[in-house]
């Protein structure tokens, strides 16, 4: 959705409530892990023999889930982009089992793109930290959250625009901006590194380690789980049957 208002001189400002993930490229597939865990054994011979037995083959995955033996689950990639507010940002890259390169705010002129949350997302907070629970607020705590942050995104983009016509260094001008805007990057990581990411960023019945993330984060989590579970279907099954523990 875009706003409206134009009182400060702004270029059109868009105002968003989900995350753009996308796969890019992918080399990932549940051969992979048996490959990989069958070379300890056979050697150079394990190329040869993933199409062998497919079953064989998915109980060896289930028991190397099961077992927690997780370098077989690296020998793949797959490389997202993703758009998505900065504060997601902050939390995502504190992974640091995956590779990221970022929009940059130095070089580019930011777009005035920013996210409000919309009715759907929990925002009461209740209970003791480490144990929050979030609950839906009434129609007048929506209406507050959706007119403070388009009047301070309006506000601080306007004078971000203001720096850089004023020929202010884009690094210096950014300085204004909320951590709402969106930025995007390009995200890789193998099944290995994207478990571990689900186990902790996605809220799901049958954890055997219940996570609690913030909304927004858990958004980016779902849309990576799709793609994984379409890709290495066998592997996502497994690692679901185990609690969503990551080997």
């Amino acid at each position: 959705m875009t706003s409206d208002s134009d009182q400060l001189g702004n270029p059109q400002i868009e105002f968003r409530s989900d995350v753009t993930v996308e796969l890019v490229r992918a080399s990932a597939q549940d051969s992979d892990v048996v490959f990989a865990a069958r070379v300890s054994t056979v050697g150079e011979a394990s190329v040869e023999d993933v199409d062998a037995d497919a079953e064989r083959s998915a109980g060896l995955i289930r028991y190397l889930m099961r077992e927690r033996h997780g370098s077989p689950f690296e020998h793949n990639s797959m490389t997202f982009f993703v758009q998505a507010p900065i504060f997601v940002w902050r939390e995502h890259m504190r992974h640091r089992i995956a590779s990221y390169n970022e929009e940059s705010g130095r070089y580019r002129e930011l777009r005035p793109i920013f996210y409000v949350p919309d009715s759907g997302r929990a925002v009461v907070q209740a209970g003791k930290p480490g144990a929050y629970e979030f609950h839906p607020g009434s129609p007048e705590q929506y209406a507050l959250i959706d007119q403070a942050v388009r009047e301070s995104c309006e506000v601080a983009y306007a004078q971000y625009k203001r720096m850089l016509d004023a020929g202010i260094a884009r690094e210096v001008a950014r300085m204004v901006l909320p951590v709402t805007i969106y930025s995007s990057a390009y995200v890789t990581m193998n099944a290995r590194a994207l478990m571990n990411f689900l186990s902790l960023r996605r809220k799901a019945e049958g954890s055997a380690y219940p996570s609690y993330p913030q909304r927004e984060i858990e958004m980016v989590a779902e849309a990576y789980e799709e793609h994984f579970a379409r890709l290495m279907p066998i592997t996502h099954e497994a690692f679901v049957a185990a609690g969503r523990v990551a080997p």
